[in-house]
């Protein structure tokens, strides 16, 4: 998911998003979804499974 898209989501659930990086404005909607606002601490497990940025989170980086 790109920035404009997290950016969209944000605005459509009335977040504000200015200036704010994309991990910040994913946790915004982790929140308003009702999960934790939690987004790239996880590690290798996460018990969020209703959260619309699991997978995304969950990917561990190339390197």
């Amino acid at each position: 998911m790109n920035m404009k898209q997290i950016q969209q989501m944000a605005s459509d659930r009335g977040i504000k998003i200015a200036r704010k990086k994309k991990a910040d404005l994913i946790r915004e909607i982790q929140q308003t979804e009702g999960n934790f606002a939690c987004f790239g601490t996880a590690g290798d497990y996460c018990d969020q499974f209703a959260c619309l940025f699991r997978d995304m989170c969950l990917i561990k980086p190339k390197g």
